[in-house]
């Protein structure tokens, strides 16, 4: 009898911490890495050993039908991660996102149908929401494409929901908004900040300080996760995953300097800028049906835990082993 978990994305920012979870938790986890010829795990690298070497890691891609058949035969639950994310860069390489987030997903789906899998667990993302139409942003906001990236998480998410309509695959869409934490990519806000700051850098280098999000802890997103793939409630369900605070960016930066106890000078630097109307405005999370579909709430919630959550998340980047992984000195799209 099939027991096994897949999860794909495994090597990126919260697929590494959502695989360290269900190891520790006793689940039997079959890691789906991006094929690369250096034999790189990504962030599975950094995860203890002990941990590591109770994980099945296995190389492929998603965009890959057979090789994805192969990889899917044997598991019985898929926590789908796995993307293009990285929002600048898909303003020049459009056509990658088509071909990663929807095609690679259809082609998930399929095997998950063929293969009769007990529950897909399809990773979105708030910025499918666009700008707020209102807040907080619930589930039946209406979606808007502002980026290439986000159009294509769209498309990936009518595709996910048209299985379960027309196939009755098990599938649930869990939605993330802006999460944060240990081993995020310095292309995103908060370790670009810390990273700068902890380089010592006489000048931090910024995009546009007026958006606000709604931040997540790594914590509280990998609980979402794992409560999505044993809930019995959820599937054919969209569930937001947010802590229901929101901030501006130049507030952010406000906070994480007074944290590290640096007061430097912000410069507004035009190559992190979006497009005028591609940038999304304001993203607040209503998490009324996570709490409710799911007995999910965050742990880091409101001012005092975002601090909470970065305190911890400094302290990972501050190491000197871990903030050489970054390059502090140029701009991550």
């Amino acid at each position: 009898m099939k027991n096994k978990i897949l999860i794909t994305g495994s090597e990126g920012f919260i697929g590494s911490h959502l695989t360290e979870r269900l190891v520790r938790d006793g689940y039997n986890v079959k890691a789906l890495v991006l094929y690369n010829s250096f034999n790189n795990h990504g962030w599975l690298e950094d995860i203890p050993k002990e941990i590591r070497n109770n994980v099945e890691i296995v190389l492929g891609d998603i965009r890959d039908t057979h090789g994805i058949d192969e990889i899917i035969k044997d598991c019985n639950k898929i926590m789908h991660l796995a993307a293009l994310i990285a929002i600048p860069y898909s303003y020049q390489s459009p056509l990658s996102y088509i071909e990663t987030n929807i095609v690679g997903t259809l082609n998930l789906l399929q095997a998950a149908r063929k293969f009769k899998i007990e529950k897909f667990v399809h990773t979105s993302t708030s910025e499918v929401y666009g700008t707020a139409k209102y807040v907080p942003i619930n589930e039946n906001h209406p979606q808007e494409g502002q980026s290439p990236y986000s159009a294509s998480k769209i498309g990936a998410d009518q595709i996910a929901s048209s299985f379960y309509r027309s196939f009755n695959t098990p599938v649930t869409i869990l939605r993330p908004f802006n999460t944060y934490g240990p081993r995020q990519s310095a292309r995103a806000i908060i370790p670009t900040i810390v990273a700068q700051l902890a380089a010592n850098k006489k000048k931090i280098l910024l995009g546009s300080l007026k958006p606000t999000r709604d931040f997540s802890f790594i914590e509280d997103t990998v609980e979402g996760f794992v409560k999505s793939m044993n809930s019995k409630k959820n599937i054919g369900e969209i569930v937001n995953i947010g802590s229901g605070y929101e901030i501006s960016m130049k507030e952010l930066v406000v906070i994480i300097s007074k944290i590290m106890k640096k007061e430097i000078p912000i410069n507004l630097d035009v190559k992190r800028i979006r497009p005028k109307l591609s940038e999304v405005q304001r993203l607040v999370c209503d998490n009324k049906k996570s709490k409710k579909v799911l007995n999910w709430k965050p742990k880091y919630s409101g001012k005092i835990g975002l601090e909470k959550g970065l305190r911890k998340t400094i302290e990972w980047y501050k190491n000197p082993e871990n903030l050489k992984k970054f390059k502090s000195n140029s701009y991550n799209i």
